[in-house]
């Protein structure tokens, strides 16, 4: 898969980015071409080889259908709560590299349900935080709304599960 100058991407656990220039660098004899990608939330800057973006997880924005079906499973689907909170977080630190929205929606609901009866650890607050980011953020892009209605969106589906974002996201 290739992108163009301009086009919004998503990079697995950083969230969308835009590809602001495409550049060619020479190692030894070696020519590479590389994707730098800027992240609007931060400034923060990636420079992506063309040759690793797969293996990395770089990929286009999810398509609106998809994304009513990630409102949906956050409002209706059932998630797996591992007890042991260092294969949980192994297992949510995983997901979050896959870069998949689903992975980042199912980490999000069940830290929810695991903040409802219990406070969460530090690491722990933090992986919902960006996995609620990487849902905002990429929702956002696909339907094309800021960041606070993307937000709305999100918040009126965990509500249908009864659940809520807590004060610290």
């Amino acid at each position: 898969m290739t992108f163009q100058i301009g086009d919004q991407v998503v990079y697995p656990n950083q969230g969308v980015g835009t590809i602001e220039n495409i550049s060619s660098r020479s190692f030894g004899s070696a020519f590479e071409k590389y994707y730098l990608l800027r992240f609007g939330y931060s400034s923060m800057t990636v420079l992506v080889p063309f040759s690793n973006a797969a293996n990395i997880g770089l990929r286009s924005i999810t398509k609106n259908r998809e994304i009513s079906r990630i409102l949906s499973f956050l409002a209706h689907g059932r998630c797996r709560i591992t007890p042991d909170w260092k294969v949980r977080f192994r297992e949510n630190s995983e997901k979050m590299q896959s870069g998949g929205l689903l992975k980042a929606a199912e980490i999000l609901k069940s830290l929810l349900y695991l903040h409802a009866g219990k406070p969460l650890s530090f690491r722990e607050k933090k992986m919902l935080e960006r996995a609620r980011h990487m849902l905002v953020s990429e929702i956002s892009s696909a339907r094309r709304v800021p960041d606070v209605h993307a937000s709305v969106l999100l918040q009126r589906s965990l509500a249908k599960a009864g659940l809520t974002l807590p004060a610290f996201s």
